[in-house]
């Protein structure tokens, strides 16, 4: 997780917000994949990049996952079950 905090003019965008911690990490920046067209949002919310923040609010960039959590516990206890049953091998 990158973050860095940014004096802005008062009525600054979350997009005017995103260029300018983008120009102030750096090459750090570089780590963030998409940084042009990533939903983002303050605190869980979405919001659009024309978007006026309040002071101190939390700008996040969001990425999509790579697997459904859901899916992966799924598929987690499906291989329990069959490490228990014998199936498989275990790895001790």
């Amino acid at each position: 997780m990158l973050s860095c905090e940014l004096e802005l003019a008062d009525g600054a965008t979350i997009g005017e917000a995103l260029a300018a911690a983008r120009m102030q990490l750096g090459a750090i920046a570089v780590a963030v994949p998409d940084w042009d067209a990533a939903p983002t949002g303050i605190f869980g919310e979405l919001h659009a990049r024309d978007f006026v923040p309040a002071d101190g609010d939390r700008i996040e960039l969001y990425r999509t996952l790579q697997i459904d959590p859901r899916a992966r516990r799924r598929a987690r206890v499906a291989e329990q079950g069959r490490v228990r049953r014998g199936a498989v091998p275990r790895r001790d």
